[in-house]
């Protein structure tokens, strides 16, 4: 009895203590906010989760900073933040606005100013410059640098969100800063539909032989059909020997990316992808190549990243092909792109690629990675008309070129 007894009073005063807990909790509520309770209260109230405290801040800025900025804002900048955090110069966050633009570039089509570029330290270096373009009319060039956007500095930012402020609707302008072997001027260029040859060939000679050409400018969806397109036309012509050109090839899709390493590969591994949250998976060729045996130089510039760099390493390593260039990019790692429910998007950093020798071309999104070491070291004059870089290529593979 005395057991029981004792057992009912202490329940009655645990009963007691929780009644005063709650009571002085909703006093303390009814004068502050979450942020300001005591420890124990505030970890009741779910204050210390790191998605409330987010919440909390946007919405605090929202009502408290003296001039009044859209939760959306807020929101962009939040996420903005986070992911240049990272200090990862691959990954991104995308403004449903920049993503809208950015969708864009992923066609052979797009609105913008007319020229490829890679990225650089102050902006976005120019490395190819179409025909009939916007900025061919301003007298952009290669090795140019574009180094604002409408009066706003680019400096630091990705290739990606450079790129998709400069595009924009066809027939609105757009006033680009453009850096001129160490001089700047400020061009007004009005956007225009622009349709990017993704697949350039042509038949040449190299040490009495003829040899195809296939200039590839970017792995968009489907460009692999036309390279295939092209080498058969190119086969037909009389080519006996090929060249792959990739230089200012900035990458794109990794399948296309495995496509176009199986036109020259009947079998065998082409990449192997790693990351915390993609399962490995290793791309190999998909059989029936259209150049199966016939000589083959592949073509790179430090301009040559990313997509271009899994075939020219495939090629490479694989002994189906000598690389003629200088070093590439350096870019060892893939990015995972994730659509969110405000019509932007990240563009994440999701793991790394690795050759089918095991190599991996580093970076990491942080630093310069190695990138290929061509086999045959050649570099185009800018001080010429000559394409250098081309007739070393023609000269390696024609077989007139001494071997390294």
């Amino acid at each position: 009895m005395r057991k029981d007894a004792s057992l009912a009073v202490r329940r009655l005063i645990l009963l007691i203590l929780v009644a005063i807990a709650a009571l002085l909790g909703g006093v303390w509520l009814g004068g502050h906010h979450a942020t300001s309770l005591p420890g124990p209260l505030k970890s009741i109230a779910g204050g210390d989760a790191p998605d409330q405290v987010v919440r909390e801040a946007i919405d605090r800025v929202h009502r408290t900073y003296y001039r009044k900025i859209p939760k959306s804002t807020l929101a962009d900048n939040a996420i903005a933040g986070v992911v240049t955090q990272l200090q990862d110069r691959f990954s991104n966050y995308f403004t449903p606005a920049e993503y809208r633009r950015f969708k864009d570039t992923q066609d052979s089509r797009f609105t913008g100013v007319g020229v490829t570029v890679s990225q650089d330290p102050l902006g976005l270096r120019i490395a190819r410059v179409f025909d009939g373009t916007p900025a061919k009319r301003a007298g952009v060039v290669a090795g140019d640098l574009f180094v604002a956007v409408d009066g706003k500095s680019i400096k630091g930012l990705s290739r990606e969100v450079s790129t998709a402020r400069i595009k924009g609707p066809a027939g609105s302008d757009v006033v680009l800063t453009i850096q001129h072997r160490g001089k700047r001027r400020t061009v007004t260029m009005t956007r225009a539909r622009v349709s990017v040859p993704v697949v350039a060939s042509a038949v040449r000679t190299g040490c009495g032989r003829r040899i195809g050409v296939v200039a590839l400018s970017q792995f968009s969806s489907g460009a692999h059909a036309e390279v295939y397109a092209a080498l058969k036309r190119l086969k037909e012509r009389g080519a006996t020997r090929f060249v792959l050109d990739l230089r200012g090839n900035g990458g794109g899709l990794v399948t296309e990316a495995q496509l176009i390493a199986s036109a020259f590969l009947a079998d065998g591994k082409i990449v192997t992808t790693r990351g915390r949250d993609v399962p490995e998976h290793t791309l190999e060729a998909t059989g029936a190549p259209v150049i199966p045996k016939a000589p083959l130089t592949v073509l790179v510039d430090r301009d040559t990243a990313s997509a271009s760099e899994i075939v020219t390493g495939a090629l490479q390593d694989r002994k189906r092909a000598r690389v003629v260039g200088t070093r590439t990019f350096g870019k060892g790692v893939f990015q995972e792109v994730i659509e969110l429910s405000n019509g932007g998007a990240l563009d994440i950093t999701a793991g790394q690629y690795f050759t089918p020798s095991g190599r991996n071309l580093g970076g990491r999104g942080v630093s310069t990675g190695a990138g290929i070491k061509p086999d045959v070291a050649a570099r185009d004059n800018p001080r010429t008309t000559r394409d250098e870089g081309l007739r070393a290529a023609l000269d390696v593979v024609g077989g007139c070129a001494p071997r390294a």
